[in-house]
């Protein structure tokens, strides 16, 4: 308060020190201020949408007068659309507003519906007054230079979208015409700059409707194979000129002249290119390669789409390009090395096996569903989802391109990432990495990526193996090993993945694995012409007859074949069927067979559904199947003769057989799950159409050189080690027949049983004995029909 004697003190004597009085002046000021600029920005809203609103009327407006007006001749009316567009940037001077508040899409449109309908009113490969003004004006190349500047805001939009329209409405082919594919392959640079830039889907629709047109006419594909030095000179010095016309660089500013000189331009590219591919780069790829990292799966697959296009092109000039000067064979391999990184690092082998497969881009999930199912499942769908694409495209791609993808694929991939994966010492990890290998040869269908897969695991080695020889490459190695690895569950996976192997259409996996060791016949003694007819006679004095070896006189004749239905099918014994190439007498074979297990040792006899019978259907259907696949591969038809054999380098069965026999050799000592793959794997190698093979596994009566051994040999040393068993085990029979049912699911499971692994072993080895006489039989029926 003031004393009654006190003046208030003046402004001036307050001075800049009252604290009162400067907050006072500082608020009255911002609020003017702050008023000032609401009003001001209520005013620039308000003119806005005056503008927007009168641009809209204005376009209303032009629509109505030019529907009620008389139609222009589509030249006339081309030119005013072209011209509107142009006078806009003469006459406008706010170039911020965007373009869709412009006339400047109504025109486009218009334009392309003109020049749609000109196409529509000629004949078929002629070109109009509105196209040859469209060219002759270069309407793309400045369209291409705002669309390039995006001005007004959204016309690189507009732009794409008309190229996308031009070429996907007009029939005629345009791309030859030096004045559409020199600014077509200048577009193509600007996409895929940015990545999640608001025109991805108009980038993507342009590069892919580029991509179509190549397919149809692929020599063009020329003119996207630029010239790196040409096109730095042209961005320095501000020239038009496209590398992609190298061959004739005189004509970089020449008018366009007409399709039929473009196309005959980009005929003569390859011959110009070719030698200097190394300067050349393929912006086309390069701009699809970038959209491949969006993060829009709609544009990933759209983007993937195109490159399976490029790929697919037959030139060799854009094939080698494509391979030597993107990174397109680095996405491949990065994606699958990323994928397979991320899975974790132990998975159950049967969710492996059992999930299902996914075709590239068709992978829609549910996180959810897919984590209950097992941890892991949607990164191993992702990596087989993108293995699927590799396949695809791999098998789509010219030869040439196709064969160094693939070797891409095999040294960046298989040996850099999961080689040692399956050399390593932790049995989970072995277990994993084989399953995961195993899924892949499954998965694998093109021709190119599936040899470097062979190549990977067996290597290319053809010629004969030896024991010194066995370890020259260390994975081969390890993978057959592994058939016998004291792990059971790495024992039965590896096994699977070589019968998989065995089902690929690749001639080398059979060579490699078993038919270089075969190739000289050495495990054959080589006897005289004469003596070799005794043999198979059985007329030879010295020759065991196997019907009349004592391990088998207490069979009864109910055990051979005698059913009349089969043996109307085999070849009767007459003079008119001579055994020109060494075969014997097929009932013989199959008898020998039908008649290695015991009588006491038997027990489907019991069980209805368990005849040899069932098995000759599964024979026929699958020796079909591979007679269907081995026919490219030109086999022999006959046994080398032992004349042409080089019969002084001792037999070695190779490292794989070698594995099998030892394994087949335990069979009345190992679980039932092993048995089974090891016979598995047996009876496919005695399907395969080859005279060595077939003797080998399949003919009792081939007379063995010292040391060696086949796989009758084995079984009959099994049967033996059997039979002297069978008398320590009480109740032999009943036990046997009660574990078949059991296996069979004809009896529950009750209490355990002695000798299990034993009794289920016999069970697999006489199954396994009526098999490879099914196979016997059908092979030689098959060989005997004309």
């Amino acid at each position: 308060m003031l004393r009654a004697n006190q003046q208030p003190e003046s402004p001036e004597q307050l001075g800049s020190g009252s604290p009162y009085e400067t907050t006072n002046l500082d608020r009255g000021g911002s609020n003017r201020k702050k008023i000032e600029e609401f009003s001001r920005s209520s005013r620039e809203k308000l003119l806005q949408s005056k503008n927007k609103m009168f641009s809209k009327f204005t376009s209303i407006l032009q629509h109505a007068v030019e529907a009620l007006a008389p139609s222009l001749p589509l030249q006339e009316d081309f030119v005013y659309h072209w011209k509107a567009i142009t006078h806009y940037y003469i006459e406008t001077s706010d170039d911020k507003a965007p373009v869709t508040d412009t006339n400047i899409p109504s025109h486009l449109e218009q334009m392309l519906d003109i020049l749609t309908q000109e196409e529509g009113e000629r004949e078929s490969g002629e070109t109009g007054p509105c196209m040859e003004y469209l060219l002759h004006h270069k309407i793309l190349e400045t369209l291409y230079t705002l669309g390039k500047a995006d001005c007004p805001p959204g016309m690189k939009q507009q732009v794409l979208g008309f190229y996308t329209k031009l070429l996907g409405r007009i029939r005629q082919p345009l791309l030859p015409h030096i004045n559409v594919h020199r600014p077509v392959q200048k577009l193509v640079r600007l996409c895929g700059e940015v990545l999640a830039a608001p025109t991805e889907n108009e980038e993507i629709q342009f590069l892919c409707i580029v991509c179509s047109k190549l397919k149809q006419d692929p020599y063009l594909v020329n003119f996207f194979l630029e010239n790196r030095a040409k096109a730095g000179a042209s961005a320095v010095t501000g020239s038009e000129g496209v590398a992609g016309d190298a061959a004739e660089p005189g004509k970089a500013s020449s008018p366009d002249t007409g399709q039929l000189e473009g196309a005959r331009d980009a005929r003569a590219e390859p011959q110009n290119t070719t030698p200097s591919n190394h300067n050349h780069s393929y912006n086309l790829v390069n701009s699809l390669l970038n959209l491949t990292k969006s993060p829009d799966g709609r544009i990933v697959v759209k983007a993937c789409e195109g490159l399976m296009l490029l790929v697919s092109l037959p030139e060799p000039a854009a094939a080698k390009c494509l391979t030597e000067n993107t990174a397109l064979c680095q996405l491949l391999t990065d994606r699958l090395t990323t994928f397979y990184q991320a899975l974790p690092l132990a998975m159950d082998p049967l969710d492996i096996e059992t999930v299902e497969s996914v075709n590239w881009g068709l992978d829609a999930y549910n996180l959810k569903e897919d984590a209950a199912a097992f941890v892991g499942k949607r990164t191993l769908i992702s990596f087989l989802s993108w293995l699927d694409y590799c396949d695809q495209l791999i098998k789509e791609a010219q030869k040439s391109a196709g064969a160094v993808l693939a070797r891409a694929v095999r040294d960046r991939f298989f040996v850099s990432v999961l080689e040692p994966q399956l050399m390593q010492a932790s049995e989970l990890g072995i277990l994993t990495s084989t399953a995961l290998l195993n899924r892949i040869i499954r998965q694998v269908t093109s021709e190119s990526l599936l040899l470097e897969t062979v190549y990977f695991i067996l290597g290319e080695e053809r010629a004969a193996e030896s024991l010194a020889t066995i370890n020259r490459i260390p994975l081969r190695h390890k993978l057959i090993e592994h058939c016998d690895h004291l792990s059971d569950e790495i024992s039965i996976m590896t096994l699977r993945l070589f019968e998989q192997l065995l089902q690929k259409p690749c001639e080398h996996v059979v060579h490699n694995l078993v038919l270089r060791s075969l190739e000289e016949r050495s495990y054959a003694e080589n006897k005289g012409p004469e003596e070799r007819e005794a043999v198979e006679n059985g007329t030879l004095p010295e020759a065991v007859d196997l019907e009349e070896d004592p391990l088998f006189t207490d069979l009864s004749p109910d055990n051979r074949l005698s059913s009349p239905d089969w043996l109307s099918a085999s070849p009767s014994q007459s003079p008119d069927h001579a055994k020109t190439d060494g075969k014997t007498e097929v009932h013989k074979i199959v008898n020998s067979f039908l008649c290695l297990v015991p009588d006491e040792a038997k027990s489907s006899y019991q069980v209805e559904g368990t005849g040899y019978d069932t098995y000759l259907r599964d024979a026929h259907r699958q020796f079909r199947e591979y007679c269907a696949v081995c026919l490219r591969w030109e086999w022999r038809g006959t046994p080398k003769p032992f004349e042409k054999c080089d019969l002084q380098t001792p037999f070695f069965e190779g490292h794989f057989l070698k594995v099998l026999f030892d394994r087949m050799g335990r069979i009345l000592d190992q679980p039932y799950d092993v048995n089974l793959q090891v016979t598995s794997v047996l009876s496919k190698l005695a399907l395969f159409p080859h005279p060595h093979l077939h003797e080998y596994l399949l003919d009792p009566y081939t007379n063995l050189a010292p040391s060696c051994r086949s796989l009758f040999s084995v079984i009959v040393r099994v049967v033996g080690d059997l039979m002297l068993r069978i008398h320590r085990i009480p109740d032999f029979t009943p036990k046997l027949l009660l574990v078949r049912k059991r296996l069979l699911g004809l009896e529950p499971e009750g209490p355990g049983i002695d000798h299990l692994t034993l009794l289920e072993g016999v069970i697999v080895l006489e199954e396994f004995c009526k098999e490879l006489a099914a196979v016997a039989f059908v092979k030689f029926h098959a060989a005997s029909s004309p």
